[in-house]
């Protein structure tokens, strides 16, 4: 009897999403604020150079080879670029999803509740510098903009929504702007917004953690998106001039190089590169960078200004990209930073602080609230380079990249 009021209680427990590391939200309050609170969902037309929508839908902690093994991932590598050599940035989980949004992983090295603070820009900012529409898709998230750590499934209590998954949650310089919480939604939202044609021009989904990997298997998770994407990938008003990336925010086996297997798809990806290989150097920076010069962005000032664009991307802006010789490459631990707890890197008290005065890989400079809010400080790291290195703690020193040959 008393293993099973246990039970009972720890089931009810994990239905409890929680606000901070200290307090938690009822099922009631979330229940109420589902109804109460109303998602947003603006709409743009903003012409780029390769594409006029970026989509990301990101999986979970599958090595390279398992991912490029299986069946329904290569069905849909045929209908586009399969990109060979793009690396996740650190491990574990959440960094990869901090760095997608903010170009830096502040030395995270932990799936803690994490905020990044309101000075820290993100590629939100990027885009409303040019009106372009985003948002954010997370499966199963119970009401726009939540904060919560998590939400388990209500039937089975397994996990399924989780905040480590969500980049834009952990930025300040969001969740502090309640329209830009609400843009932060979940996937029935999304079937909304396509059927009222309201898509908007950049997105990231991420699906719940049975179907994106995490706590099933790469042959569950792919036949998952084969059979979530396949309509899509026929829908005319999703498809127009949309680019998808299909992705992973790490590998399994943390010795290995984190090199992630990704695929390019939709109307967006040529004709002529459909069922090709890509073997340029990317990090997951390299989609903010890639966004940026897409756009006529400018750049955060972190690890997105020297990254490799896409090269579809960079084919139309004349940038050559760099060949980084990845034999040495460490993508496995992190650097210093106030969000490590110490476990693959140190704590250090000080937030980094970005370039203010570079190009950058895109060639468009840096955000103007960015080169105020820093000005007059030097760069924590030199960003423009194509790949994360730290002189001070030895991190990726002895990696050399060079221009890529024509």
């Amino acid at each position: 009897m008393k293993s099973s009021i246990a039970a009972l209680l720890g089931a009810i427990a994990s239905t409890l999403a929680q606000n901070t590391p200290t307090t938690q939200t009822t099922i009631s309050d979330i229940a109420d604020r589902a109804t109460t609170v109303e998602p947003y969902s603006p709409v743009s037309n903003v012409e780029g150079l390769a594409f006029n929508r970026l989509f990301q839908v990101w999986f979970e902690n599958i090595d390279f080879e398992n991912a490029a093994a299986d069946d329904n991932l290569k069905w849909l590598a045929s209908q586009g670029i399969a990109l060979t050599n793009l690396y996740a940035v650190t491990h574990p989980s959440e960094p990869n999803y901090c760095a997608a949004a903010g170009g830096d992983t502040f030395g995270m090295d932990n799936d803690d509740f994490q905020r990044v603070p309101a000075n820290v820009s993100t590629i939100v900012d990027l885009l409303d510098t040019k009106y372009i529409a985003w948002g954010e898709y997370q499966e199963h998230m119970p009401y726009p903009g939540f904060e919560g750590f998590n939400y388990s499934n209500q039937e089975t209590y397994a996990d399924d929504y989780v905040r480590k998954h969500n980049p834009l949650i952990l930025y300040d310089s969001v969740t502090e702007n309640s329209m830009r919480r609400r843009q932060i939604k979940n996937f029935t939202h999304f079937q909304q917004d396509l059927a009222n044609e309201k898509l908007p021009q950049w997105a990231f989904f991420t699906p719940n953690m049975t179907n994106d990997a995490h706590d099933t298997n790469i042959t569950f998770a792919a036949k998952w998106l084969r059979s979530w994407i396949s309509p899509l990938l026929t829908n005319d008003y999703f498809m127009n001039d949309t680019l998808i990336l299909i992705t992973f925010d790490e590998d399994r086996t943390y010795r290995k190089t984190n090199r992630i297997f990704s695929i390019l798809l939709g109307a967006a990806v040529p004709d002529y590169l459909r069922g090709t290989e890509d073997d340029t150097f990317y990090t997951h920076y390299s989609v903010i960078a890639t966004v940026s010069a897409n756009w006529g962005l400018p750049s955060l000032g972190r690890w997105d200004c020297g990254a490799n664009l896409l090269e579809i991307v960079a084919n139309k802006t004349g940038y050559v990209n760099f060949d980084v010789d990845t034999a040495r490459l460490r993508l496995n631990q992190t650097y210093p930073g106030p969000l490590s707890n110490g476990d693959m890197s140190k704590f250090s008290p000080d937030w980094p602080n970005p370039v203010t005065d570079a190009e950058c890989s895109a060639g468009h400079g840096i955000l103007d609230i960015v080169k105020r809010t820093y000005a007059g400080t030097n760069p924590s790291y030199n960003y423009t380079s194509p790949f994360p290195y730290d002189s001070k703690s030895g991190y990726n020193v002895d990696v050399t990249a060079n221009r890529k040959r024509p």
